[in-house]
């Protein structure tokens, strides 16, 4: 699958590298913020009893992001949820440079508008070290997924990593990405 170029990398050297600077006072534009990784988490916990579910939610996930995903596997045994060691229980994907861009823009601009009853995002989901979570209650709202081919709704989780020390830099960097935050 090829990827389509998507002006966002040229957006933050251009427009967001200035307007950090001049906000948070760096001296140099190498100490301005920027995002790392993108990684997406499907939780699967069925399918350690389905292979078949791993394999259909693997082949969504892989047309989503561009990239096969790994399958995750339990560290440990847990009886109340029927976990051995060693089980299947997800799939996570890791983007980084195009993808990961290509990613965002498709995130901000097609995604979140679709999902239903949206009023922004939690500003409150940073971890503390500049790195934000959010989670996606079906697949469907993707573009690239049509409802009649899935068998099963399945959720996602996605943590942007960036380079930020601070939750207020991180918030700063994604707002001018053109993440809708809550007011």
């Amino acid at each position: 699958m090829r990827y389509e170029y998507v002006p966002l990398k040229e957006e933050y050297e251009k427009e967001i590298v200035p307007a950090m600077m001049k906000e948070f006072g760096y001296k140099n534009k190498h100490q301005v913020p920027k995002l790392e990784k993108i990684v997406i988490n499907m939780g699967i916990g069925e399918g350690s009893r389905n292979p078949d579910l791993i394999e259909q939610h693997a082949k969504q996930l892989a047309v989503i992001t561009g990239q096969k995903p790994l399958v995750t596997r339990a560290k440990k045994s847990i009886s109340n949820f029927k976990i051995r060691k060693g089980m299947t229980i997800g799939l996570k994907v890791t983007l980084r440079g195009p993808r990961m861009y290509n990613f965002l823009y498709k995130l901000i601009n097609i995604v979140l508008p679709k999902v239903r009853d949206f009023r922004g995002l939690n500003p409150n989901s940073f971890d503390g070290r500049g790195n934000y979570s959010f989670g996606l209650t079906e697949q469907l709202v993707f573009p690239e997924i049509s409802p009649d081919e899935a068998r099963r709704v399945q959720g996602m989780d996605i943590t942007i990593v960036t380079t930020a020390k601070t939750d207020e830099e991180a918030k700063k960097l994604l707002e001018l990405f053109g993440m809708p935050f809550r007011r």
